[in-house]
């Protein structure tokens, strides 16, 4: 029994390591807002994300305005300004608050079961654009609505599969990664060769990392793949990047770490069954008159 649950306990805890970064995760970034907008606040300066929300606004604000045979003028014009608008601090807060809110809309769904697309509202970036054109003295710029155009986070169908597994990896929270680490030390204290079980429970753990990296660049390429054709695939890279920057780093660690652990411990073992060094045979002795015995030097030859 004890050398069976020195075996299963280290094997528990290395199929634990990627679900308790997932949990861990899942609970402090995705479940909380203020980490959530501070991982996605950098994307307002990716140029793929400033590109995909110049062309939005432009687009919503255009499909308002008819400016008859200027229409062309009116659409650069007002890509021009939205896109120099996407460089400002202004643009920097109007994304962060379209950013609390989307995550608010996904928290809600993931607790309540709400239906429907993830969206962010980009109505905060048409008024500041609107309110810069007023202030430049544009003629149309009153003339300018306020609409809610939105970019989609996430599609109904998507969060639907997801929902659920949220869910169960926020309520597990710090829980997985603490069940991994007891799973872990209990196996080893259970095994009577220790310091190959420490090598071979490292080993596991560093693998098991490393399948969650394998999984991440699947998940992303399989994301991308089946985005709908009015997204930008480079906007959208750079959102999943973000999200997942945190669970790659902490596997990239674990897994490091993991293989240092792993190799000291061999290292270890093998310095241990080295045999000790041989002591120097004794000089041969020869008896003299006296009775005491004297060392034989060698004669030299010439």
């Amino acid at each position: 029994m004890r050398r069976a649950l020195s075996v299963v306990l280290p094997a528990l805890a290395c199929l634990l390591v990627p679900l308790g970064t997932l949990s861990v995760w899942a609970k402090y970034e995705v479940g909380d807002s203020d980490r959530y907008v501070a991982t996605m606040a950098p994307l307002a300066a990716e140029p793929a994300v400033r590109g995909a929300v110049a062309d939005a606004v432009t687009n919503g604000i255009v499909a308002q305005l008819d400016a008859g045979p200027l229409q062309s003028t009116v659409d650069a014009f007002v890509h021009d300004a939205v896109e120099s608008f996407t460089g400002t601090d202004a643009f920097q807060k109007a994304w962060n608050t379209a950013n609390r809110a989307a995550h608010d809309a996904v928290q809600q769904a993931i607790d309540d079961g709400t239906d429907g697309p993830v969206t962010i509202d980009l109505a905060p970036v048409t008024g500041q654009v609107r309110q810069q054109l007023s202030d430049d003295g544009v003629a149309f710029a009153d003339r300018i609505p306020v609409t809610h155009t939105t970019i989609t986070v996430m599609s109904s169908r998507d969060l639907d599969r997801l929902r659920q597994s949220l869910r169960v990896l926020q309520r597990a929270g710090l829980w997985l990664p603490f069940a991994a680490f007891a799973f872990a030390a209990a196996g080893l204290a259970l095994a009577r060769r220790r310091r190959r079980a420490l090598t071979a429970t490292a080993l596991g753990v560093a693998l098991a990392a490393a399948a969650l990296l394998v999984a991440l660049a699947m998940s992303r390429s399989l994301t991308l793949d089946n985005l709908p054709s009015d997204l930008d695939r480079s906007a959208a890279g750079a959102a999943y990047d973000a999200l997942s920057s945190s669970v790659r780093t902490a596997s990239w660690w674990t897994a490091g770490t993991a293989l240092a652990v792993a190799v000291c411990a061999w290292l270890s073992g093998r310095l241990s069954r080295r045999p000790p060094p041989r002591p120097p045979a004794p000089p041969e002795m020869r008896p003299v008159a006296s009775g005491v015995s004297m060392p034989v030097t060698p004669r030299r030859t010439e």
